[in-house]
């Protein structure tokens, strides 16, 4: 593969990606709940036509936000050092990666993977851009010695915004020593446009990478396991409504009338529905007489379909490690705070899970911007750890209490107790100069600056009035 043209590299990643983009087209539209309708018959679906749409329980959203909610970047820390680097920590907010990284933590649960892009700015030298792509546009492709990414390609298309018609299409390949640019010339053919000859020695790619296995390194998408028991939950709420529609309602029988019988009270004849759903029906024919008679057949139960919600949403809930409330069920033990806690383990363990694969992600991405901006690789960014946030939820009074007893004991240091609680990284950078001035003042001597204004040590006496001189 090594000996590929870029064009044929291009093209090759393109057609990988087109055999893909199918299923990633349809895990997408399960998150976003628009999903078609599973386990339906055709000839059920072609009966009832329009009169009943699908209901969507959206689990698959459920199941991804309860994840995506818990995994906060909070900075980035070299081994040898005890707070954040301010300046990666300065590159990321430049970059917008604070909603950026929320945006391709979504991607790649629901889509196996995201990818994050660095390149040169034109507008800031000092400022790497960094951009967080999505699996519908790109691709990659691992070395199988290495298992790391020899190449990727991204596909887009300029959109006419008078005729909503795509006007042209690029690719940008990434390749270890250049980035070329493409447009395309025809179906599968690409032309070369530009190219930046960068001789880094790796593409300017890192990859978020879910739930990655040994022999499958582009990762899994969190909603594999729950989408055929979503799709059932879905199917069995359009049967309800369908049970609804026709079956909640007590249904008549009448023997012995004609359409002209079913009229109002000005003789205007009845629709169907009005036929069904009406409340009191009166007529001038008898039993005896016309042989005329009207039968109520009991309304049906929907209680069935409840129960089977209710179980798809404890085998969901099963699957995908969320607490029972989450998917509106009751759980058996009390509602204290330790049940709580209890319940989210699962939860807790599988984001912690999911923070080290997407931190190495986010550590590539920091080494990249590194060389391009010292121009030699680095070898502390070897050992870069990317901060979390706790994924836990415990009371701040309860974090609190336990990290004040740690500094008392001297087991953790102010810094590491002022990052659990949760400070970003800026605050803990105010309090740290805090701290510097509240120190320059006690080795300076005056213990009481801090505390209010002070009186002067030196007053300089008040002038005393002069005496009037009294007369003779």
């Amino acid at each position: 593969m090594n000996d590929l043209s870029d064009e044929e590299w291009a093209t090759h990643l393109s057609r990988c990606h087109d055999r893909e983009l199918g299923e990633l087209q349809r895990l997408n539209d399960h998150y976003e709940g628009e999903q078609e309708l599973s386990y339906m018959h055709p000839e059920l679906l072609k009966e009832i036509g329009d009169q009943i749409r699908q209901v969507v329980i959206n689990w698959p959203e459920l199941v991804v936000d309860a994840i995506e909610e818990r995994l906060d970047v909070e900075g980035f820390r070299y081994a040898d050092t005890d707070s954040a680097d301010d300046e990666l920590w300065r590159i990321w907010q430049a970059n917008g990666m604070d909603e950026k990284s929320q945006q391709a933590t979504t991607d790649a649960l629901v889509m196996k993977r995201s990818f994050l892009v660095v390149g040169s700015n034109a507008k800031s030298a000092d400022t790497p851009l960094v951009t967080a792509e999505s699996p519908l546009q790109m691709y990659a492709d691992f070395d199988p010695a290495t298992r790391e990414i020899r190449a990727a390609l991204k596909r887009y298309n300029e959109i006419d915004p008078l005729t909503a018609a795509t006007r042209d299409r690029f690719a940008t390949l990434y390749r270890p020593n250049s980035t070329v640019y493409f447009k395309s010339a025809g179906p599968g053919t690409w032309t070369v446009i530009d190219r930046d000859d960068h001789k880094l020695g790796e593409p300017l790619v890192a990859m978020l990478p879910n739930r990655g296995r040994l022999m499958v390194p582009g990762g899994k998408s969190e909603l594999k396991s729950v989408l055929p028991i979503s799709d059932a939950a879905c199917k069995i709420a359009t049967d309800m409504m369908v049970g609804a529609e026709f079956h909640a309602l007590p249904r008549r029988a009448a023997f012995g009338f004609d359409e002209e019988d079913f009229v109002d009270v000005n003789g205007k004849q009845l629709s169907v529905w009005s036929r069904l759903a009406g409340r009191i029906w009166s007529t001038s024919k008898t039993r005896r007489e016309d042989g005329a008679d009207v039968l109520q057949f009991p309304a049906a139960d929907l209680k069935n379909f409840h129960e089977t919600i209710e179980l798809l949403a404890r085998i969901t809930s099963s699957l995908a490690a969320l607490p029972p409330n989450y998917m509106g069920l009751v759980a058996d033990d009390a509602a204290s705070a330790d049940a709580i806690r209890s319940r989210e383990t699962r939860l807790v363990k599988r984001c912690e899970r999911r923070q080290k694969p997407f931190g190495g992600g986010y550590e590539r991405m920091n080494r990249l911007i590194m060389r391009i901006l010292d121009g030699g690789w680095d070898p502390r960014l070897l050992r870069l750890e990317t901060m979390w946030r706790d994924p836990a939820t415990p009371t701040f009074a309860q974090k609190a209490d336990a990290t004040v007893k740690l500094v008392t004991a001297n087991v953790i240091p102010v810094e590491q107790a002022r990052e659990d609680l949760g400070y970003t990284a800026g605050q803990r950078s105010r309090m740290r100069e805090m701290d510097q001035r509240a120190l320059d003042r006690a080795m300076g001597g005056d213990l009481a600056a801090g505390y209010g204004p002070k009186p002067d040590p030196d007053p300089e006496p008040e002038p005393q009035p002069v005496p009037e001189p009294v007369a003779a």
